[in-house]
């Protein structure tokens, strides 16, 4: 099906009303005090009816577009006031209608003033996770959230937060959303939510339209108010240790990385959400009810229409149209890419213009995203601190997002010092009598051969154009150089140039040669990323021309240079006599291997099947897969992604804020399971593909420690490098340096807790005993750690935690023999 000539877009994200009114009165609701006021004819509950036909119409959609998961919250007014029996009526119903068919994210959002045990029992049966709305301290919440008498909400939200808070329930707390109040001091409503320790804060610009705009102060002239005020959250949330994820900035970040936004406000990622009221009616997001009455109203509904029917309703494809749905201000403008217009109701204008109109936050959102962009994309010479606190987060074998990006951004920085130093090393190489060093000659400005200063003008020119973007666009340049297999290419290069001396060969050879091809491929790749018009000439090896991020492309035999031009709707390769097309979004030159990404809600992951750089760690690399396979990697990493935030959430954030890159392997000729991660390559890991989703996630949790704990020894010296002794970890045959059992160790807690969450949702005795097994194991490791005598002070901390982090769950008799007897024969049959 198709919808103003584009593919029909399927719906993942439903809102269900379940009841249609409120225990509070807050003076700033976007439902009850706003231009729409269709509240005062629904139904108060949704009904039986309404809940069994919204199920079906969801799987049903999920069928037709074989979704791997979908997104429903349950919403109001106040969904608690429907009642416990109302509310299990609905999971069940969701929870029976999609079993077998899709993954269920189920949530609920809540104001909390009612929430008590009784309604977390239930939510822990069915997975509910919970959003809490708070807007701060007492005084700042107090403006708005208040009962219809003027008494405070505030007491009663914090120990709803209290209870959440318990070790019992802490799984289900999704975060807390506020809304954003200029009079309100934003250290202070920053310091009272991180003290509530929610995993993630989503702060809510108020909803406004050019009709009725949002509060600001008289002096301010520039309209950047609420851009001041996030950023003086954002100055208190990096002073003080990021504890807790800050939906807004981790938007405008992955954002800037050309990553989609965790929020609807920012960004051009298709709108791809339906609300269902309580009447079983059909409706748009609720933010249009600000826009004005009747705004967000489909005229449809749960038990005469599909939701095919909703996904092609124009207001719904309205949001769906990217760049082209904005107004052209929006599209000449700088940040476009991170903003996205805003929030689609702070568009409108009753002028008859509707909302095709900047957002009425425009000069805020230029400001934050510029701000932003230049605080966190620029100057990465300056490299990141681990901290204490940091640490000790590492320690818990988790690391929340912002943990994760101090790990990135220290990484980033050390290859632009890479980058730096290859350059160096091959601008000052004495020329060789290799016809393929393309330096030979760039210092000899007297030299007969002409090819060869050409070959030097080239690659002068490629570091220009480099250069050039680093200050224009630095965030399309840190998005290349974030490029995992980036660093393989600068180690490599150095190792052939002489310039690290021992050091064993990484990826392939090729001197100079190898050193200025690839800097011309990073300014090209560049370049494309940023949209900006350019030339660059890149040397071609073996027929392949490689632009890292992006993909590569095979020319004719005997060609040695291409001319890559790029330009805002794509670019064109000129190689030999052929050229060569690939359009931003249209059809690629056959001959173009393209990297296939992943949006896997939250989560951008690529599959790197075309980087000759790429490393198998050990292993065989995967060829170019076939579409097939590809979409079976796609479907496996959906399921392996949801189950890993469904029941082992507190690894999520980091791998969605860190791993960037899966290399496919070649399969084991004996069936084995094989995964891997190199030191020199933050954010990938090698995998070949596992029969069972879970067992991708456990492949997954277990590799990405490996390479945080890399990152980690890049920043802290957590052992003594003198140290030469080996050491045997419980489960490998040969004994290895301190180093390797430190990261066996580390790795291994993640699959403590793998096996835990295996256990604790219903895995059984099997799930028991391996649960068993590796947790003693790995509590022996953490021993021999400790009686190595040769960690660091810092490094006697981190295992510290480590220990304080493995899990103390009791297990039956059966499962403790079982598991020692597994591990005893492991031994026997491992150890010399």
């Amino acid at each position: 099906m198709t919808v103003m000539g584009r593919p029909l877009l399927p719906l993942r994200q439903f809102v269900l009303k379940m009841h249609s009114r409120c225990d509070l009165a807050c003076d700033h609701c976007y439902v009850y005090e706003h231009a729409d006021q269709s509240w005062r004819g629904r139904p108060l509950v949704a009904s039986d009816e309404v809940l069994r036909a919204t199920a079906e119409r969801i799987a049903e959609h999920a069928k037709t577009h074989e979704l791997a998961a979908v997104h429903v919250v349950l919403h109001g007014g106040e969904p608690l006031l429907a009642g416990r029996t109302r509310l299990r009526r609905a999971a069940t119903e969701l929870t029976a209608a999609l079993g077998g068919v899709c993954e269920l994210d189920l949530r609920i959002h809540t104001n909390a003033v009612t929430l008590d045990e009784r309604f977390l029992d239930l939510f822990d049966e069915f997975d509910i996770k919970v959003g809490v709305s708070l807007d701060g301290d007492r005084a700042a919440n107090d403006l708005h959230r208040r009962y219809a008498d003027g008494r405070s909400s505030h007491d009663r939200v914090l120990k709803a937060v209290a209870l959440l808070n318990r070790p019992r329930y802490r799984h289900l707390f999704a975060g807390i959303l506020c809304t954003v109040d200029l009079r309100n001091d934003p250290a202070a409503v920053h310091d009272a939510l991180a003290e509530l320790a929610p995993p993630r804060v989503d702060f809510l610009l108020p909803h406004a339209t050019w009709d009725e705009p949002p509060p600001r102060p008289s002096d301010d002239l520039d309209g950047t108010a609420y851009a001041r005020w996030l950023l003086a959250v954002h100055d208190r949330w990096t002073a003080t240790g990021r504890s807790m994820d800050v939906r807004v900035f981790d938007s405008v970040l992955r954002t800037l990385r050309g990553e989609s936004s965790l929020t609807e406000s920012l960004g051009l990622s298709p709108a791809d959400l339906a609300v269902i009221e309580t009447d079983g009616t059909f409706e748009q997001a609720d933010s249009l009810k600000t826009a004005h009455d009747g705004a967000p109203a489909t005229g449809l509904d749960v038990f005469t229409h599909s939701l095919d029917e909703v996904a092609a309703h124009p207001g719904i494809v309205a949001r769906q149209q990217g760049l082209d749905g904005l107004a052209e201000q929006c599209r000449a403008c700088p940040v476009v890419r991170s903003c996205g217009g805003g929030l689609y109701a702070h568009r409108y204008r009753s002028d008859g213009s509707g909302f095709l109109n900047p957002s009425v936050y425009c000069s805020d959102l230029l400001s934050l995203i510029t701000d932003l962009r230049d605080r966190h994309m620029t100057d990465q010479s300056a490299r990141p601190v681990l901290a204490d606190h940091h640490l000790a987060d590492l320690a818990t074998g988790r690391g929340t997002s912002a943990t994760v990006d101090l790990l990135s951004r220290h990484q980033l920085a050390l290859a632009r010092e890479l980058l730096a130093l290859v350059r160096h090393e091959a601008t000052r190489t004495p020329p060789t009598d290799d016809a393929e060093n393309a330096i030979d000659a760039m210092n000899a400005e007297d030299t007969e051969n002409t090819e060869n200063s050409k070959a030097a003008e080239d690659a002068e020119d490629a570091w220009n154009t480099l250069s050039a973007l680093d200050s224009e666009a630095p965030e399309a340049v840190d998005r290349v150089l974030a490029h995992p297999y980036v660093r393989s290419w600068a180690l490599g290069s150095l190792n052939s140039l002489g310039s690290l001396g021992a050091r064993p060969s990484v990826g392939p050879p090729g001197g100079a040669a190898a050193a200025t091809r690839g800097i011309a491929e990073i300014a090209a790749a560049a370049a494309l990323r940023a949209g900006r018009r350019a030339a660059v000439v890149v040397p071609v090896h073996d027929g392949l021309l490689r632009l890292p991020t992006l993909g590569a492309l095979t020319v004719e035999a005997g060609v040695e240079r291409a001319v890559v031009r790029t330009d805002t709707d794509g670019f064109t390769v000129h190689a030999g006599d052929r050229t060569y097309t690939m359009a931003r979004n249209g059809p690629a030159d056959p001959a173009w291997r393209g990297s296939r990404r992943f949006e896997l809600d939250g989560w951008t992951v690529a599959l790197e099947d075309t980087d000759p750089w790429r490393d198998g760690h050990g292993h065989p690399a995967h060829p170019r897969l076939t579409e097939d396979e590809a979409e079976a990697w796609r479907a496996d990493l959906t399921a392996a992604w949801s189950w890993i935030r469904r029941e082992l959430p507190q690894y999520a954030p980091g791998i969605a804020a860190g791993l960037r890159v899966i290399t496919p392997l070649l399969p084991s000729p004996e069936g084995a399971d094989i995964s891997s991660a190199a030191r020199d390559a933050f954010g990938a890991v090698a995998i070949a593909r596992p029969a069972a989703p879970e067992t991708l996630a456990l492949l997954l949790v277990h590799e990405f420690q490996h390479v945080k704990l890399g990152a980690v020894l890049d920043l802290a010296d957590l052992h003594d490098p003198a140290c030469a002794t080996l050491f045997y970890a419980p489960w490998r045959p040969d004994p290895r340096p301190l180093e390797g059992l430190l990261q066996g160790t580390y790795a291994h807690l993640a699959v403590v807790d793998f096996w835990l969450a295996r256990w604790r949702s219903g895995g059984g005795r099997e799930a028991e005993v391996q649960f068993s097994r590796w947790r003693d194991q790995t509590a022996e490791a953490m021993g021999t750690l400790v009686g190595s005598k040769a960690l660091t002070v810092t490094g006697e901390r981190f295992v510290a935690g480590l220990r304080e982090a493995l899990a103390g769950d009791e297990v039956s008799a059966d499962a403790l023999r079982a598991a020692r007897r597994v591990a005893e024969e492991h031994r026997r049959g491992v150890r010399p």
